[in-house]
């Protein structure tokens, strides 16, 4: 994710071209940061490198919410993360081809934090799924009323067979290889990356070597 503290980094077109030598191929950002121009150009640019793009909703209101699920349906988006209007949003989304993955549990706050029991977790997510979601956004490592871990578990169990991606906090190998064994399809590494974690002292792009590792 082109992203820092749940917000699209302010240089992210020249970050993009730094790291677009890797081929990486599932690229995404959030929906405050910048400014809507920016937004096409950066989705523009990322499908130009052939890139899958995710665009993560972390908006504080239902109406600011629902106006970035808007902006992700114009963009042409190939997945669109998190916010919990999930009805609404799937009305804004119908027969656009972007697929929906929301977030399970009670996101509060900014930078997003997650409250929400295990099995709140897990009837979320077969909800959403009876709904027409193509799976969930799990804030896994930001939860304040349950263990992490235990609430990917339950996750999985509600979604049966569709995709877990879980966000937020991932911030180590250790974390990325539990998320795995525990049942998650994919996470995304934001604020992590850019502060230099998985690979101290280096470059952007070294960062993003370590973490393909361990993916």
């Amino acid at each position: 994710m082109l992203t820092r503290q749940d917000r699209t980094v302010p240089d992210c077109l020249a970050v993009l071209e730094d790291i677009a030598p890797l081929g990486l191929r599932h690229i995404g950002f959030k929906d405050i940061g910048v400014d809507e121009d920016t937004l096409r150009s950066l989705h523009a640019r990322i499908k130009q490198l052939g890139a899958t793009s995710y665009l993560e909703v972390v908006a504080t209101s239902p109406a600011t919410a629902l106006h970035s699920a808007r902006i992700g349906k114009a963009l042409g988006v190939d997945k669109l993360l998190g916010g919990t209007q999930v009805a609404e949003t799937l009305g804004i989304l119908a027969g656009s081809g972007v697929a929906y993955y929301p977030f399970p549990g009670t996101p509060v706050g900014h930078p997003t934090q997650l409250g929400g029991s295990a099995a709140e977790i897990e009837a979320h997510c077969a909800a959403f799924t009876s709904m027409g979601c193509a799976g969930v956004d799990l804030l896994a490592y930001r939860a304040i009323e349950a263990e992490p871990l235990a609430l990917v578990r339950a996750a999985r169990r509600g979604l049966k067979d569709k995709p877990l991606i879980c966000a937020g906090g991932v911030d180590s190998p250790a974390r990325i290889a539990a998320l795995a064994e525990a049942g998650a399809d994919g996470f995304t590494v934001g604020t992590a990356a850019f502060d230099g974690v998985f690979a101290p002292g280096e470059s952007l792009a070294a960062q993003l070597k370590a973490i393909l590792a361990c993916a």
